[in-house]
């Protein structure tokens, strides 16, 4: 969205008490910045707008807060989130709304889905971070109706019970498998897969979507509560998300060996602007508080040039533009 003025407030809150007694009057207080500023530039022109910022607050309940909250409002659009990462508390008002601290978090706590291979139910999860929530996608949770699962196996001289069961339970976790390409149509997000040794191998077997794989974890979770399957699994992740980066780096020497990348927020911005970026890294701390002068070259924000566009950084919007195009951002 580009919509002047459109007002980003980033704050920390806290999940437990007594930390999270302070967060009203921290949020109250990046709110009481945010209506000085817009009412010394724009006077009541904006009453519209705080009345939306007023609306977000209040529906804000304390008691269940994460590690960070992000307030988006302009003329037209109103969001709350809460979320499962801290952020750099602040206030901005510009063009467009800051969303680099939510790709920043993004990456760093990305969902992802985690699957619990069993007969008596296989179960699916949302999770960010530690943080797991069970999904009722397609016909999750699934049981295992069939021989070797809620119906007995057969018996009888001759019959070897073993081959049956394994049969059944390959058509099992096909459906399983087959369950889980629908979730991925909609939203292809990484999968920790878990289970007993028995239950995973078939699963490799018989899965098409190894492509999403993040890691598998052995043994048993049929009752394992959220907490604990969370505190399980999110390692694994982590493990995923290095290795990510790690390749990334990588992709970045080779790029540089090959002479196809750009450096530097000049060259960076422009290469963004024109859609030609592919991967952008960039240091966690830098911001660029810039001007955008007509001719499209980006400016350190004290050139003082009458023919230009101030953004408060730099880094942000022109990640923003660079979203012509597919694009994946880390930031390290």
């Amino acid at each position: 969205m580009r919509e002047y003025p459109s007002l980003s407030i980033m704050a920390l809150t806290h999940r437990t008490a007594p930390s999270n007694l302070q967060d009203p009057i921290r949020v109250k207080n990046l709110v009481s910045e945010a209506t000085n500023r817009l009412h010394d530039e724009f006077w009541r022109e904006v009453a519209p707008l705080l009345e939306r910022l007023e609306f977000l607050v209040e529906e804000i309940d304390w008691r269940y807060t994460l590690d960070g909250l992000a307030l988006f409002v302009n003329k037209d659009f109103a969001a709350r989130f809460d979320l499962p990462f801290a952020v750099n508390e602040r206030v901005q008002i510009d063009e467009s709304f800051a969303t680099r601290d939510l790709v920043f978090g993004l990456n760093r706590s990305p969902r992802y889905y985690v699957l619990v291979l069993s007969e008596q139910p296989t179960r699916l999860f949302e999770a960010t971070r530690d943080r797991l929530q069970e999904s009722r996608a397609g016909k999750f949770p699934l049981e295992h109706k069939g021989p070797g699962g809620a119906t007995a196996m057969p018996g009888g001289h001759g019959v070897q019970q073993s081959a049956y069961r394994d049969e059944y339970d390959r058509k099992f976790f096909r459906c399983v498998d087959e369950e889980l390409s629908k979730v991925f149509s909609d939203d292809p997000s990484p999968v920790v897969v878990t289970g007993v040794t028995r239950n995973l191998t078939f699963w490799d077997e018989v899965s098409t979507n190894k492509a999403q794989l993040a890691g598998t974890l052995e043994g048993s979770y049929d009752s394992a509560n959220h907490h604990e399957l969370g505190q399980r699994v999110w390692p694994v992740m982590q493990s995923f998300m290095a290795e990510n980066r790690a390749r990334v780096v990588e992709e970045l020497g080779d790029a540089i060996g090959a002479k196809k990348y750009a450096a530097g927020i000049g060259e960076v911005w422009q290469m963004a602007h024109d859609g030609r970026g592919e991967t952008l890294l960039v240091e966690e701390d830098f911001h660029y508080a810039g001007q955008l002068h007509s001719s499209g070259l980006l400016m350190p924000a004290e050139a003082g040039t009458a023919d230009a566009e101030f953004m408060g950084d730099g880094v942000d919007d022109h990640r923003n533009r660079g979203r012509q195009r597919r694009s994946r951002c880390f930031r390290g």
